[in-house]
């Protein structure tokens, strides 16, 4: 059976370490992994949301976003359903729809869920807004609209009206504490 894990979070969260820690986890274990970390630079999808992304204003604010959703679509047509993988694991998923207005967003988010899938392996590293901060400025990378405090802790505020059903892991822990937690939960219902 085809396992599915999907990690999410604010931006310096610690996302992409945990998925490539769970990643050489089930490698070890013999299985074959594909991870896919949202937005991809393979198709056009992906750049023009990773493009929208390093500028401001509402309109690219909203292209982002349908363009993040439509590299999430594209990755679960061409991995989710490959029976030549075993484990597929998303950094960054069906959370982006947190960035689009009151109201629209719960909607969306309800239809996205229904529509695709969904997994018991659904992690939300929770940060607090000013760690999360403090991670990205270490980074040596263009900043994306969301990356300030504002943003953070509206964000982080909004994240909880879609995340009742996550596994929800402290992000300030260490990262072995974090792995080992995801893990965990992982391997328990393979």
């Amino acid at each position: 059976m085809k396992k599915f894990i999907v990690i999410d979070g604010l931006d310096g969260s610690g996302k992409d370490t945990q998925v490539n820690l769970l990643a050489e986890a089930y490698e070890r274990r013999g299985r074959k992994v594909t991870v896919r970390s949202h937005p991809c630079s393979d198709n056009k999808y992906g750049r023009k949301s990773k493009e929208a992304l390093l500028k401001t204003g509402k309109v690219n604010h909203i292209k982002a976003t349908v363009y993040f959703g439509l590299d999430a679509i594209r990755s679960v047509q061409m991995y989710y359903y490959n029976n030549d993988v075993d484990v597929v694991i998303f950094s960054r998923y069906i959370l982006a729809v947190m960035y689009l207005p009151n109201v629209v967003n719960t909607i969306v988010y309800k239809i996205v869920t229904f529509v695709l899938p969904t997994s018991d392996c659904m992690f939300f590293l929770d940060i607090t807004p000013e760690e999360s901060l403090r991670r990205i400025g270490s980074r040596d990378e263009e900043t994306e609209m969301f990356e300030n405090i504002d943003s953070l802790r509206q964000n982080r505020e909004r994240s909880r009206k879609f995340t009742y059903n996550w596994n929800v892991v402290s992000a300030d822990d260490a990262p072995e504490v974090i792995s080992e937690k995801i893990i965990s939960k992982c391997l328990e219902s393979d």
